[in-house]
């Protein structure tokens, strides 16, 4: 969407129809708020009767709004789309760089146990401690064995790529998650530009902001007159100048804002302080994500005898969880897990102190499969089940975006698109200071750059319009702090502003 539509200024490079507005650009810029650029430059003169509209009444808002809005967090926005576009890559590039460590030298005849797997890679990394094992998803993958151990940083762990054919290892790499270092890397760089917990409120004001952007320019873009119905969806290639980088900078926008809001409304799921208020309207409308239950019976062991039969514990004394005294063995709890219908891209966590072992299904893929059970490691039996069938609507939409954000629900369709609207999104921010630097007023002024629509728009609303948009935006401005937060600072700098404005024309007046 355009930083602004405002009229044209005579440039070097302006089109015939803005000759009606040299005179008013040609004069001093004495106050920042000259209403020179008051009119759509596409629009024919607009009757009283139609000012006194609703949209004639809430465009003029949408401009300055959109013009602020984009001069200020555009450069937070490229960032974001910029880091975004090495993440949507990583996908692919990870493959690439760590292919000995994914794939295996030869598929086999058949795989081995995991559980042999899952001793070379002890006898690989004896120092480190198995907590969890992940079956390759196809022929060609190697077996990742994740390791706990001391010095790797919070949330990394270190994981051993086995061939289960043969059970060599490929590799040993530090692992956040199911992300390899390169993605781990850029993961970090787009979400908080490895600045740590403070880096963090960058992508969080950049999403906060997006949509409002986003939005607002697709009413300004569909709000303009225009000659032909298909300069809505396509470029008008007759134009020049500032028409020109407008019509691209609109089309561009309509045919992005749609992703555009997804970005924004998902990036804001992971955000400190919005994301906290998120999840908790999720959990209030009972939609949060469920998980499976692997606990083990309390008061007994693995097998299900009373470890403290005959004994009594001090009033008082909360019993500890049991430690399994017996353990069918990995094979056996997978086997049961596959039986039950868990079976696509497996990821088990082994048993740790009252808990059973954990199997889900992590297939992200559309149609995608996030079933998941726990198995008793006494004796196989599945414990508790959890389909993904059986998830809230709102855990399942949660779900589906944040894969989509991250491009793992179409796959490298998925990653396409997100590089396309990163693309996109640079692009427009680029157009969007193109427009201001075009607007500039005359050419002799060669610092100058494009003003914003004059102040007191806001006062032109109908009061039935006015009261409901503030309340809206006073909500909003809470749910997601950021946005509050800097569109309070915006407004206060604006204040400011017009008083020196109003200053310095009183001055000059007197």
């Amino acid at each position: 969407m355009s930083l602004e539509e405002v009229q044209d200024v005579r440039t070097p490079d302006a089109t015939p129809d803005a000759t009606a507005d040299a005179t008013a650009d040609a004069t001093p810029d004495a106050t920042p708020d000259a209403t020179a650029d008051a009119t759509p430059d596409s629009d024919p003169p607009a009757t009283s009767k139609s000012r006194s509209g609703g949209w004639a009444a809430v465009r003029p808002l949408l401009l300055r709004m959109h013009f602020y809005a984009g001069l200020l967090i555009a450069p937070l926005l490229f960032l974001a789309a910029a880091t975004g576009l090495l993440y949507a890559a990583s996908w692919q590039a990870e493959k690439i760089v760590y292919a000995d460590e994914l794939t295996v030298a030869r598929v086999g005849d058949g795989a081995l146990p995991l559980s042999a797997q899952v001793e070379a890679a002890k006898g690989a990394a004896p120092e480190g401690e198995v907590v969890s094992v992940w079956p390759g998803p196809d022929a060609e993958a190697t077996t990742r064995v994740i390791m706990e151990r001391s010095g790797l940083a919070e949330g990394e762990t270190l994981t051993v790529f086995v061939d289960p054919y043969t059970a060599e290892v490929r590799g040993q790499l530090t692992t956040v998650g199911d992300a390899l270092p390169l993605r781990a890397w850029l993961s970090t760089f787009h979400s908080n530009l490895q600045l740590g917990e403070f880096g963090r409120n960058y992508s969080e004001m950049a999403a906060s902001w997006m949509w409002v952007v986003a939005l607002g320019g697709l009413a300004l873009w569909i709000g303009r007159r225009r000659k032909r119905k298909a300069q809505l969806v396509l470029p008008d290639r007759g134009a020049t100048g500032r028409r020109r980088t407008l019509s691209w900078h609109g089309v561009v926008g309509l045919w992005s804002v749609a992703g555009l809001v997804v970005l924004s409304a998902t990036g804001l799921t992971w955000s400190k302080y919005a994301g906290e208020n998120i999840g908790q309207l999720q959990d209030g409308l009972g939609g949060a994500t469920p998980a499976v239950s692997a606990k083990l019976n309390p008061g007994t062991d693995a097998g299900g005898a009373d470890e403290h039969a005959g004994h009594t514990m001090p009033e008082g004394t909360q019993m500890p969880p049991p430690a399994p005294t017996a353990d069918v063995g990995l094979d056996r709890a997978v086997a049961a897990a596959r039986d039950a219908g868990v079976t696509e891209a497996i990821r088990v966590t082994l048993p740790a102190q009252g808990k059973g072992y954990v199997i889900k299904e992590q297939d992200k893929q559309v149609p995608v499969h996030f079933d998941a059970v726990a198995v008793d490691p006494a004796d196989a039996r599945i414990m508790d089940e959890l389909r993904f069938a059986d998830y809230p609507v709102l855990a399942k939409m949660t779900r589906f975006g944040i894969d989509l954000h991250m491009g793992q629900t179409f796959g490298l369709v998925n990653q396409i698109v997100l590089a396309a609207l990163a693309v996109g999104l640079m692009f427009l921010v680029f157009w969007g200071y193109r427009m201001w630097w075009l607007r500039r007023p005359t050419k002799d002024r060669k610092l100058s750059v494009g003003r914003a629509q004059p102040r007191g728009a806001w006062r032109k609303l109908p009061v039935t319009v006015l009261l409901p948009l503030a309340a809206v935006t006073a909500l909003v401005g809470w749910f997601i702090p950021l946005l509050g937060i800097s569109l309070v600072v915006f407004l206060a700098v604006d204040l400011l502003f017009g008083f020196v404005a109003r200053r310095r024309a009183a001055a000059a007046a007197a």
